[in-house]
Parts: structure tokens; sequence; C-alpha cells
């Protein structure tokens, strides 16, 4: 009787200890889990309460179900944003992981530390600048009467159009704009896997005979799979969420050819205040970047090296 008494307190005073052991763990993730809790959790369960009512902010709340997920189905607009935003997101990692790669090789193997720096620090500025300013100065830039675009294509005799108001050119020049912003940050990224990968693969490939092209396929490629990956993440979550340029630059124009799904979410939530609807709408944008995140880490597998 006395040892499993004994046995009891040993056990109870362990629990005591482990217990003491984790209180600093749990203090020290608390910041981070009530973040999460406040700016993250709470926000999309209010979405998803939202989603399932009728309300303009200023009337009595009306339950509706799922009439608002029924009209996502059948809305047009919404069909032609997120087919929008889904080319918008898929030519910037396209533009972005190409170039940047470019970039990457061209700054890491050709200049000197010096010109480096001043590479680096040239791309990565306009990444520093808001996105407003960048759509203003670009809006200028592409003013059809005034705009320097059209004063040089038009002093070397290149023909010139309306690029924001072209149905055709509006949102590639978007793309375009959103390329000159944030390559800086792809940029750098892939800059710094590329000094990741150790000089004696490259020696031993060049020893066996393997020439540039094969030693960047076959030595840099996989050991730098993992930034690659990283960086094709991050792009195509921010180029989902694009918005501002749209609305500065287009508005969404012309006929909808650059309204974005988080603009029409935001002309239904704050323009015709159907409250209910821009939740719908953030829920449907918050599933397909889940599923499309969950896309890219499955066929990861395949080419991601560790």
């Amino acid at each position: 009787m006395a040892v499993a008494i004994a046995a009891g307190q040993r056990a109870q005073e362990k629990t005591s200890a482990q217990r003491r052991d984790w209180l600093p763990g749990y203090l020290f993730i608390s910041p981070a889990v009530l973040l999460f809790l406040v700016f993250v959790a709470a926000p999309l369960v209010a979405a998803f309460g939202l989603s399932l009512f009728h309300w303009d902010l200023l009337s009595t709340p009306e339950f509706a179900g799922l009439d608002n997920f029924r009209q996502l189905v059948t809305d047009g607009d919404t069909i032609q944003a997120v087919v929008n935003t889904l080319v918008f997101a898929t030519a910037s990692v396209i533009t972005h992981i190409g170039f940047g790669m470019l970039l990457a090789l061209g700054v890491h193997r050709t200049m000197t530390r010096g010109t480096k720096y001043f590479v680096r620090t040239a791309y990565f500025f306009p990444f520093l600048v808001s996105w407003a300013a960048v759509a203003l100065i670009w809006k200028y830039v592409l003013d059809p009467t005034f705009g320097l675009a059209t004063h040089y294509l038009s002093s070397i005799g290149l023909p010139t159009t309306n690029w924001l108001a072209s149905p055709t050119w509006a949102l590639p020049t978007l793309i375009v704009v959103d390329w000159w912003h944030t390559i800086g940050y792809t940029f750098i990224i892939l800059l710094a896997g590329l000094q990741t990968v150790p000089a004696q693969l490259h020696e031993a490939a060049r020893v066996d005979g393997a020439n540039a092209w094969w030693r960047f396929w076959s030595v840099t490629l996989p050991v730098m799979s993992p930034t690659i990956f990283f960086a094709t993440v991050i792009t195509f979550i921010g180029a989902f969420q694009i918005f501002d340029p749209m609305l500065i630059m287009t508005n969404g124009g012309p006929d909808g050819a650059t309204r974005s799904i988080v603009m029409y979410t935001y002309e239904k939530g704050f323009q015709s205040f159907e409250v209910g609807y821009a939740a719908a709408l953030s829920l449907v944008l918050f599933v397909v970047i889940i599923i499309a995140t969950g896309v890219q880490f499955r066929l990861s597998r395949r080419w991601v090296h560790q």
C-alpha cells in the first residue's frame, strides 16, 4: 500500500514538474495565438456568419441560409472576377519566377560586389513604395494624351493605344505594373537561394564534363527547389489578393476586364452594401487560395528536393 502511495506521489510530482516546464512555452506562444484568434480565426467565423444573412448595414439582418452561395454560381460578374484573378496570379507567378531567376543568375555570376549591391537595391526599392503611389505613377506614365509611354513610343514611330481602356491590353498592362513593383522581392529570395548552392557541387559537375546548362539543370535547380517553391507560393497568394492597381488605375474596367475577386468583394460590401454576399465572396477567395496552395504542396513532392 505504501509503495502504491509513494508511486502516486512521484507521478503527481512529475506531472507538476512537467507543467512548470511547459508554462514558459505556453507564455512564449500566447501572443502569436492571441493575434491569430483575434485577426484570423474571429474574422473568419464572423464572415461565415454574415454570409448566411442579407444585410445592408442599416436595416435588420435577414437570415438567408445558403442563398448568397447559390447566387455565386449564377453571378457572371463573380465568375469573371475569379477568372481575371486566376489569369493575373498565374501570369504573375510565371513572370516573377522566370525573370527573377534570370536576374538572380546575372547578379550572382557576372557582377562585382559593388555592382551587385547597386542592382539589388535598385530592383528592391520599388517594392518598398506603396501600391497607391505606384498605381498613380503608372497611370500617369500610361496616359494616352500626355503619358511618358505615349510620348516615347510616338517619337520612335511605334503605335500607341489607351492601354488601360483596352479590353485586350488592360489586364496585361496591370500584370506588367505588378511585375515592376514586386519583382524585387522575388529576385532577392531567389538570389539568396542561389547563394546557398555549394560551389563543390558545381566543381564536381564540371569535372564530370557537364556544361553550364547541365550544371544549372542538374545542380542549381534541385538545390534551389525549396526556395523556388516558397517564392511560387508567396507570389501566388499575393497576386490572388491584388486590389489597389485595379481600383486606382482601371476601376475594374473596361467592362470588368480587370476586376479582381477582392475588388468585387469591396464593391459588393462597401458600395452596394450587400454585406452577406461580400462575406460569401471573401469565403470563396479563402477557399480558392487554400485549394491552390494545397495543390502546390501536393505537386511539390515530385520536384522539391529537401
